[in-house]
């Protein structure tokens, strides 16, 4: 059995940048459907994403 190797590398740039573009290309794809579920799931992602940014912030400035 030959064993896989696990991928270290880090993803580009930094948590809250990528969270920061999740919650914008969420947002952008939400404006272009129609009203819906589908349309609600996005928005909700790109809430949470902006709700995690502002915990992962306020726990970065109590250190």
């Amino acid at each position: 059995m030959i064993k896989k190797k696990r991928n270290r590398s880090r993803p580009p740039g930094s948590f809250e940048d990528r969270l920061q573009k999740f919650a914008e290309d969420s947002r952008i794809a939400a404006r272009k459907l129609p009203p819906g579920r589908e349309r609600e799931t996005l928005m909700k992602k790109a809430r949470q994403s902006e709700a995690v940014m502002e915990i992962s912030e306020s726990l970065t400035l109590r250190k």
